[in-house]
C-alpha cells in the first residue's frame, strides 16, 4: 500500500462527480490511501467546473486553498476536469502550485499523473473528449449509501450558443444499455434504492448507438431491476419529451412522477439566438401535454435571463410565461458571456445588474407559484425517502426526507416528525400538516406505508 494519502474534493454538476469517483477507484486500485481531510494529505486532486463565470470562481478558490496547504503537509496539487481542460495553460503558467493538470478526457489516468508528479515531474494531459465510455472503472460512490446517480451518456450533439459543454465534454456517447443494466443492478446490490439518471441531455440517450432515442427501452430495463424503488430522470430536452416515454412514465411503479426540462426562454427570437429547437408554441403544448398524460407530474427547469439582447418586453413576457406554466420547481441563472461560444461575441450584451434585477424578479414571482402549489399538498399523505435524523425530543423523533418530487441536493424537503426511530433509505407514509415556500412540514403514520 502507497504511503501517500489523496485528498479528493470534486465541483460543479453530478456528472463531475461520477468522473471524481471513477478517480477514486483507480487511485485506491492503484494502493492509495484516501482520505475526506486535506490536512492529512500528501496529495490534493481538485475537480473543477468550469462552465459558466461562478463555476469558474468556486474552482480557482478551491484550487488555492488547496495550494495554501503545501506550505505544511500538502506536497503535491493536481487540477482535474472542465477548468483544466479549458484553461490549461493559463493555470499552469500564473499558478505554479499546481503540479499536474488532467482533462475532461484523460481523467482514467490520473493514477499515472499521481506516480509522476511524485517523481517531480509536472504532467499536462488534455484532449481525447472524444473517447468512448470507460465502463470497466470502478467508482467509489461518495453519495448517500440508499442514492446513486447513473451516467447513461457522455458530451453533448447540440450547439447552444451560450454553451462550452461540447467543447469541454465532446459529443454524444452513449453507454451500451447491458452495461447501464449491469452498473445499477450492482447498485442494487449494494442497497441503493433511488437511481438518479444523468448526462447532458437524457432525452438523447442511444442516437449515436442505436440510431434512435432509447431511453424508454433503458428506462423499461432498469424498471425490473429488484431492490430499486425510486428511477428519476434529469436533464430532458422538451423537443425529444414524446408520447412513448410520457406512457412509460404513467405506468411504471419506479419511475417517479418528475422530470426536470431545463427551457432556458420562452421567447421565439431568444430560444433562436441561443440555438435553441423550440419555440414558445411548442414548449406550451409539450408541457401540457405531459400535464395530460401524468396528472400531478413534477416539473422542474432552469432558464437563463440577460441573455443578450433580451428586451424588457421578451422578458415581461418570460415572466407571464413563469406564471402560467407555474412549475413546480425552477432555477433561474443570469448569462454568462463565456468566451469561444457565439454567444459571447453577440451584439447587445445585458449590464450585470440588469441581470440580477431580472434573475431576483423571476425568483420572487416563483416563490409565491411555488408557495401556492406547496399549500395545495397540506392535508395529503405522501410516501417519504427518509434522508437524515435531525434531532429527538420527548416521544418524538424528527427526520428529513423527500418525496418523488424532490430531487437530492436541489428541491425541497419533507420535514417530519415520527413515533420511533427509523432508517435512513426506508419509506414511510407522512401526512403533511403545513408548507413553506419551498419545504414541507407533516407526521409520519405509524401503519403500513402505501405504494407509489
Amino acid at each position: 500500500m502507497n504511503t501517500n494519502k489523496i485528498y479528493l474534493e470534486s465541483l460543479g454538476c453530478t456528472k463531475n462527480l461520477i468522473d471524481a469517483e471513477m478517480m477514486l477507484g483507480l487511485l485506491q486500485d492503484y494502493g492509495y490511501n484516501v482520505t475526506d481531510r486535506i490536512e492529512e494529505a500528501t496529495i490534493a486532486v481538485i475537480n473543477t467546473c468550469g462552465f459558466i463565470e461562478s463555476a469558474k470562481e468556486e474552482s480557482i478558490s478551491r484550487i488555492l486553498a488547496a495550494a495554501r496547504h503545501k506550505q505544511t503537509t500538502l506536497s503535491k496539487l493536481i487540477v482535474t476536469g472542465c477548468l483544466s481542460e479549458r484553461y490549461h495553460q493559463e493555470l499552469l503558467n500564473e499558478m505554479p502550485e499546481i503540479d499536474g493538470m488532467v482533462g475532461t478526457g484523460r481523467f482514467e489516468e490520473i493514477a499515472q499523473v499521481v506516480e509522476n508528479v511524485m517523481k517531480e515531474q509536472r504532467e499536462l494531459r488534455i484532449g481525447q473528449i472524444d473517447q468512448p465510455y470507460q465502463e470497466k472503472l470502478r467508482r467509489v460512490r461518495t453519495s448517500a449509501n440508499h442514492l446513486a446517480y447513473l451516467k447513461i451518456a457522455e458530451g453533448c450533439n447540440h450547439h447552444c450558443t451560450y454553451c462550452i459543454i461540447p467543447k469541454l465534454r465532446g459529443p454524444l456517447r452513449s453507454r451500451r444499455i447491458e452495461a447501464v443494466i449491469q452498473e445499477a443492478s450492482d447498485l442494487a446490490a449494494e442497497g441503493v434504492k433511488e437511481l438518479i439518471l444523468i448526462a447532458q441531455d437524457t432525452t438523447s440517450y442511444g442516437i449515436d448507438l442505436y440510431h434512435q432515442p432509447s431511453l424508454t427501452r433503458l428506462l423499461e430495463e432498469l424498471e425490473r431491476i429488484k431492490g430499486i424503488r425510486w428511477i428519476r430522470i434529469m436533464y430532458c430536452y422538451p423537443e425529444r419529451i414524446d408520447m412513448k416515454l410520457l406512457d412509460t412514465i404513467h405506468k411504471s411503479q419506479k419511475i417517479c412522477a418528475y422530470l426536470d426540462i431545463p427551457i432556458q426562454h420562452s421567447e421565439d427570437r431568444i430560444l433562436k439566438r441561443m440555438n435553441r429547437q423550440t419555440t414558445r408554441k411548442k414548449l406550451i403544448h409539450t408541457i401540457s401535454m405531459i400535464r395530460e398524460k401524468i396528472p400531478g407530474i413534477v416539473l422542474r427547469t432552469t432558464l437563463i435571463v440577460g441573455f443578450p439582447g433580451e428586451t424588457e418586453e421578451e422578458f415581461v413576457s418570460l415572466k407571464s410565461f413563469v406564471e402560467e406554466m407555474a412549475f413546480d420547481k425552477l432555477g433561474v441563472f443570469t448569462y454568462s458571456q463565456e468566451e469561444d461560444t457565439p454567444a459571447a461575441t453577440m451584439q447587445e450584451q445585458v449590464d450585470e445588474d440588469t441581470k440580477k434585477r431580472r434573475q431576483q424578479e423571476i425568483m420572487q414571482l416563483q416563490q409565491s407559484v411555488s408557495r401556492r402549489i406547496q399549500r395545495n399538498k397540506i392535508g395529503s399523505r405522501l410516501s417519504v425517502f427518509v434522508e437524515e435524523k435531525l434531532d429527538s425530543s420527548d416521544s418524538n423523533y424528527h427526520y428529513a426526507g423527500r418525496t418523488t418530487g424532490d430531487a437530492p441536493e436541489i428541491d425541497g424537503l419533507v420535514y417530519f416528525d415520527a413515533p420511533h426511530e427509523l432508517e435512513t433509505g426506508t419509506f414511510v407514509p407522512v401526512v403533511i400538516t403545513d408548507a413553506l415556500e419551498y419545504d414541507l412540514m407533516g407526521v409520519m403514520i405509524d401503519e403500513a406505508e402505501p405504494g407509489k
